[in-house]
């Protein structure tokens, strides 16, 4: 039983090919990389709504600017992604006649180096932001802000229906890559890597001593610089170097830290704690005069901050417990993000609706 199932550690199609359990944890390493750096933007955009409110708000456009830089400093310097050489692998080009000789050190071709970067960094930038649009549309649906009459309203209404069979498709092709891959029969895990035209392998000794030697290069050698054009050029590359340099090593250091983050706030872990600490719920809180001196709150109770008429279809937003219509609260909170009276960082999640004894 043993030696029938040793490929599945072993090299099985090729002798420097890593076992699914490496490849599988590398590409877990970035994902659970993002959900705890998001969690501590919140945190920080929590607590200073007005110097880190811009951080939380464009936080996948920030986040995919430095993934590009750090992937695009690994891929040309390491033939391998951040996860791929914190694991000791490297990308070898399919089809390359001299890939036994190429070195890791010498980085991906310009066409597989492009090709790898939309992959790893424009994919799932698109992928969240489609996630983020589902999620608006199925609110929108949920709360009727369309007419029942739009065109608009039954095209995502038959978008909505699709997206999940064609996440289900999406998750399958992959699911089936890798059992192939257990099985021996393909060399790539992934059907991105084939697309790419790479494949996974381990970085050998050669590799890493020229990976040393290069480091240890680089860092001796100022070469002078010529004209002002060539000095602008060269500082540049070395900001950006720099820059892709801190990010590795801040993310090499801490990437356990941060793993630890995402396993303690994640949903399960909390529903455990919850259940571990559970306290009686406190009693409702005792009833407040009314802030009348506020100039952004109306003098009447009834009527909504926003649109300054009386409510109707009364929500509360759960960041503040302000009450407003929700036509205008979620416009606002999905436009900016934020409570329009207090300013803390909000999410449409957090409108309530209010039902009163009347209806």
């Amino acid at each position: 039983m043993a030696e029938h199932g040793a490929h599945i550690t072993t090299a099985s199609v090729v002798d420097d090919q890593p076992s699914i359990f490496e490849v599988v944890a590398q590409d877990s390493l970035m994902s659970a990389v993002r959900p705890a750096l998001q969690h501590v933007v919140k945190v920080l955009a929590e607590s200073n709504p007005a110097h880190f409110g811009f951080f939380w708000r464009w936080f996948d456009e920030i986040f995919t600017l430095l993934d590009l830089l750090l992937q695009q400093h690994y891929l040309s310097k390491t033939s391998a992604s951040f996860s791929e050489n914190f694991y000791g692998l490297k990308r070898i080009v399919m089809g390359d006649q001299h890939r036994l000789q190429r070195l890791a050190s010498a980085g991906l071709p310009k066409q597989q180096l492009m090709k790898s970067i939309m992959f790893l960094v424009l994919l799932p930038y698109l992928k969240v932001k489609l996630e983020k649009l589902v999620s608006s549309l199925r609110e929108e649906d949920e709360y009727s802000i369309h007419p029942p009459s739009s065109r608009w309203k039954r095209f995502y209404r038959a978008f909505l229906a699709a997206y999940p069979f064609v996440n289900m498709a999406w998750e399958g092709w992959f699911l089936v890559q890798q059992l192939r891959y257990i099985l021996g029969k393909v060399q790539h895990h992934s059907p991105l890597l084939r697309l790419a035209g790479v494949r996974l392998g381990r970085l050998t000794v050669q590799d890493i001593q020229a990976l040393e030697h290069k480091s240890a290069k680089a860092s001796m050698m100022q070469l002078p610089a010529g004209s002002i054009g060539e000095k602008i050029k060269s500082a540049l590359k070395k900001a950006v170097g720099g820059v892709a340099l801190s990010l590795s090593t801040g993310l090499s250091v801490g990437v356990f830290f941060l793993q630890f983050l995402e396993w303690w706030y994640s949903s399960e872990n909390q529903e455990t704690i919850k259940t571990l600490t559970a306290l009686p719920s406190p009693p409702p809180p005792v009833h407040l005069d009314y802030n009348s001196d506020s100039p952004l709150l109306p003098k009447m109770k009834t009527v909504c901050p926003l649109c300054r008429k009386n409510r109707v279809n009364d929500t509360v937003l759960a960041t503040s417990g302000y009450v407003f219509c929700y036509r205008c609260v979620f416009n606002y909170v999905r436009s900016h993000q934020a409570c329009p009276i207090t300013g803390y960082p909000t999410e449409v999640q957090h409108l309530i609706k209010l039902y009163s004894p009347e209806n």
